[in-house]
């Protein structure tokens, strides 16, 4: 398994590999050792701004893939880009229930993000890899991945308006019963110690920060059991499906601050984002019907767009005036 993995991620040249890891390692030391050192508030315009950057390089990049690759492997990278990006923004709607959940002040919660895209970067490594290596051994796999979309998105048109109830999270249960965990906030802290409330003697304490960047680890999962089929149904290619996955999540930080306030603005986005994985799934059983290979990539970036403008435009016009929601940014 350990030579298909490699031979699967090595498809590529070493230097296409090694220049994409050098700008991800890059934005990342600039982003905690130069803009963010210390703990502040991240305002709505900076975080525009920000976003903006963020998604002027993917694009750049899709471009240097469009160059190096060809323009069908650019036009799959574009695609795979725009999913993920929608995607995460409805990753943003569960992010600003936990960090409302956990009362977590503004001035932490982009510590908390960081560390939580540097997990979701090694995850996405080992659930892109591994998908890759099945899928090259069993092509089958993709058709299971395909109906796995479309009752997804049957699921999210059904079940739209169900909340995501956090006190009642397994795993925050789990943690609250066999560790220490405090609830009381401790600056920018993960862990702090203090004496024990029944033996008085010094112990280490979990802090709500802590367990906020859990459970966002835990919703990335989940919307990685989502998204990861969903570019292996747009390519199988994983140095496409993982920097066009890596360069969408990379700007979710910047993309959580603006949107968080504004997340009553999106509600009718979910029906946008559940008729996208229904296409998506839908369009490899549709190449099979009329005797295709796949369908262009043209097609699938013409019509995943148009899918996800239409959910925004029409998201922002229905709620036009409605005032936003008190939530996790407005503490």
């Amino acid at each position: 398994m350990l030579e298909i993995l490699l031979a699967v991620w090595l498809g590529k040249p070493l230097w296409m590999w090694l220049a994409f890891i050098g700008i991800v390692l890059s934005l990342l030391a600039l982003d905690l050792g130069v803009f963010h050192r210390t703990s502040r508030e991240i305002g709505v315009r900076e975080s525009l701004l920000l976003s903006t950057f963020y998604i002027a390089l993917g694009l750049l990049f899709g471009g240097f893939v469009w160059w190096s690759l060809g323009p069908e492997a650019g036009l799959n990278y574009l695609t795979g880009f725009a999913v993920e990006k929608a995607l995460a923004m409805d990753n943003v709607f569960v992010i600003a229930m936990i960090f409302g959940f956990f009362a977590v002040p503004r001035i932490y919660q982009h510590r908390v993000l960081f560390w939580g895209i540097l997990g979701v970067i090694v995850l996405r490594a080992v659930m892109i890899g591994f998908g890759a290596a099945v899928i090259s051994q069993f092509s089958w796999v993709l058709y299971i991945f395909a109906a796995f979309l479309i009752a997804t998105g049957v699921k999210m048109i059904a079940f739209s308006d169900k909340e995501y109830d956090i006190a009642r999270n397994p795993v925050l249960r789990f943690m609250r019963r066999h560790f220490n965990v405090t609830d009381e906030q401790h600056g920018e802290h993960f862990f702090v110690r203090k004496p024990h409330p029944r033996t008085g003697r010094p112990a280490w304490f979990m802090t709500p920060l802590f367990l906020a960047l859990v459970l966002i680890e835990i919703a990335d999962v989940v919307f990685a059991v989502d998204s990861v089929p969903a570019i292996f149904a747009i390519t199988t290619d994983p140095f496409i499906v993982y920097t066009s996955n890596i360069f969408a999540i990379l700007g979710l930080r910047a993309l959580y601050f603006a949107l968080a306030a504004m997340v009553h603005r999106f509600h009718y986005l979910k029906y946008a984002l559940a008729l996208v994985l229904i296409f998506i799934g839908a369009k490899i059983f549709l190449a099979d019907a009329f005797g295709l290979d796949k369908l262009p990539a043209a097609v699938s970036l013409g019509v995943t767009f148009g899918i996800l403008a239409a959910g925004v435009a029409w998201s922002l016009w229905k709620t036009r005036g409605e005032p936003a929601a008190a939530g996790p940014m407005q503490r």
